[in-house]
């Protein structure tokens, strides 16, 4: 059976408490949650409280998300990081996700490369203080310093981080970044989205358009979840919608249900 997560962002306009109850009521593993919602982190209830509902309802805290541009690594940055790792320690969360420069700059070769290596290298004692994992998550847009799995692996493998850093694996920029490696040994989380827009091409492709996964989806989510599976990998699949489409649903728990089904049956 595939271990169901579900990212905030698939339903951004329920509270945090709701957000908690939807989960269990889906036989979700767990939640991730993000500060780039509307509404406060944890709807602004302390921490520790929030981590307690969560493994109330028999969840787990998976991720808090993000640290921004964490390869544009600065003092600033680093008070950044370290703000977020305190709020993911006092609730319980297992990881803090970490979400690369997408601003076309940092680009050239070797500048990529060497400006990952610094943040890495400075987020891993950090982490290791607060016993949580980096969740690296390339973006498969054009204009990301990290677009490729493959270097987000050498970076973490020569800061000897394997194991305290892990990537999360997104179809929709797998997609984008034109697939490649899937690295099963290094990914902590799968987050799933389809697309099923057959006007738009694969270079024009946003958040936007990122729904729930059925039949018609365009991203080989099947595909690739499929082939992670057959190498070994076994962890959640958290499933993050941005469209508006998704937000707006007035009955999200049927239509997640339906998305869930779909890609078990077709997974199995």
């Amino acid at each position: 059976m595939i271990q169901f997560a579900l990212n905030h962002m698939t339903v951004a306009k329920l509270s945090f408490r709701d957000l908690v109850s939807l989960s269990a009521s889906l036989g979700c593993v767990g939640i991730e949650v993000r500060n780039d919602l509307p509404q406060p982190l944890f709807d602004g209830m302390d921490p520790a409280e929030a981590g307690a509902q969560v493994r109330a309802a028999g969840l787990r805290l998976l991720a808090v998300a993000e640290v921004k541009r964490f390869n544009d690594w600065s003092a600033n940055k680093a008070a950044e990081a370290l703000a977020l790792m305190q709020i993911a320690k006092a609730a319980g969360a297992e990881a803090v996700s970490l979400i690369p420069r997408n601003d076309n700059l940092g680009m050239g070769n070797g500048e990529r490369q060497a400006a990952l290596r610094v943040a890495l290298k400075a987020l891993k004692p950090m982490l290791e203080d607060h016993d949580l994992v980096g969740m690296v998550e390339p973006l498969g847009f054009e204009d990301c310093a990290l677009r490729y799995k493959s270097e987000a692996v050498e970076g973490i493998e020569a800061v000897g981080g394997k194991g305290r850093f892990r990537l999360v694996h997104d179809t929709f920029h797998h997609t984008l970044a034109h697939g490649g490696p899937l690295f099963p040994d290094h990914t902590g989380i799968v987050h799933v989205s389809g697309v099923v827009d057959q006007a738009v091409s694969l270079s024009e492709m946003r958040d936007g358009h990122r729904v729930l996964v059925t039949p018609g989806d365009r991203l080989g989510n099947v595909d690739q979840i499929t082939a992670l599976h057959a190498a070994g990998w076994t962890g959640p699949v958290s499933f993050e919608a941005f469209s508006p489409e998704v937000h707006a649903l007035t009955h999200p728990e049927a239509a997640l249900r339906a998305s869930m089904d779909h890609v078990q049956r077709a997974v199995s």
